[in-house]
């Protein structure tokens, strides 16, 4: 029997208060144990750091951004907090190499860089901004949805407002030179992006569209060719979607990604080593609004936040096929927007 932990961060808007922590049991197949492990505001994303720092998005009283945490404390102990006046940021990726923690905020199309000093707390060392807009309402200016490292070490960051991928070298100083930028078709509405295990490839999954693209990754330049596209939700789906988060299976033969709306999650096998895509499954999510989801160290199982109506979804997921199969649906967690796997 394994015992994992999971931390789910919120929106709190409503009944939840800031970031929480359960259990899934890989034996019983059940998540238990729901448990607030630290207050905050708006906590929509979160990051931890092999020191067990847990990075997370923090709004006060009009000023936002990141705060450290000490997950080894219950409650979690504040070791520092970077905010500043504005919107809160939408994404956190910790780079353990260089001791880095990005952030990149979708209403400021801002990327910031802070270096990791003592006992997990931060220093700014670089902040840049993206110009851009796109066609849709949505894209009336440059909006940073992911910001975050590829396997080369590189930092991409994804532009949903100009439908932009940006490629950055970093220095050990946590500096940004910007090397290489894909341009997505107008109106893909880029949110998230993952890459094949061998950095060959990367999966683009555009909000707007609800489309995934594939991508071939130069690790000569930083840049990125269009390969193929496919749609997460089915052709006769007439209401809204949002494609939200999308994960990869280790052995990089699958690829998942979830839909707001359709409310669903969509199963790609990955062939022609890693350069097509075919959707197998969509499953529902049994419940509103899934914005994020992890896989377990093992796997064997994916772990599903339905934001709007507060419940969490556990699959049991086939290797070899990678299809799911529901085991859990209604484990609470008021308005769940990241899940993030602790070991």
């Amino acid at each position: 029997m394994a015992l994992h932990k999971i931390l789910f961060g919120t929106y709190t808007k409503q009944d939840s208060k800031g970031v929480y922590e359960a259990e899934l049991d890989t034996t019983t197949q059940e998540l238990s144990n729901p448990e607030l492990v630290a207050t905050l505001t708006n906590p929509t994303y979160l990051a931890l750091s092999a020191a067990n720092v847990v990075y997370a998005v923090e709004n006060r009283h009009g000023h936002s951004g990141v705060v450290a945490m000490d997950n080894n404390e219950r409650p979690m102990v504040e070791l520092d907090a970077q905010l500043t006046e504005g919107t809160a940021p939408a994404y956190l990726g910790v780079d353990e190499n260089r001791q880095l923690v990005f952030a990149g905020y979708y209403h400021r199309g801002m990327i910031e860089v802070y270096k990791i000093i003592e006992d997990g707390k931060l220093r700014l060392t670089d902040r840049w901004y993206n110009h851009g807009s796109g066609p849709r309402p949505e894209q009336g200016s440059a909006h940073i949805h992911y910001a975050d490292l590829a396997p080369d070490q590189r930092m991409v960051a994804v532009d949903l407002g100009s439908d932009q991928v940006i490629t950055f070298d970093v220095s050990e100083e946590g500096k940004l030179t910007e090397v290489a930028r894909y341009q997505a078709e107008a109106g893909f509405g880029p949110r998230h992006i993952c890459f094949s295990p061998d950095g060959q490839y990367a999966y683009l999954l555009g909000e707007l569209s609800s489309l995934l693209s594939v991508l071939k990754y130069n690790t000569e330049d930083g840049s990125f060719e269009h390969v193929m596209t496919a749609s997460t939700i089915p052709d006769d789906w007439t209401g809204h979607n949002g494609a939200a988060a999308i994960r990869i299976s280790h052995d990089g033969k699958f690829v998942y990604t979830s839909n707001r709306g359709h409310d669903s999650v969509s199963v790609f096998q990955i062939h022609n080593l890693g350069a097509e895509i075919e959707l197998v499954q969509l499953v529902s999510t049994e419940g509103s609004f899934p914005r994020d989801m992890a896989l377990d160290p093992s796997q064997n199982f994916l772990v599903v936040a339905n934001q709007k109506t507060d419940n969490v979804s556990l699959y049991d997921r086939n290797h070899e096929n990678g299809e799911l199969t529901l085991v859990q649906k209604d484990f609470y967690i008021p308005e769940g927007v990241s899940v993030l796997f602790e070991n």
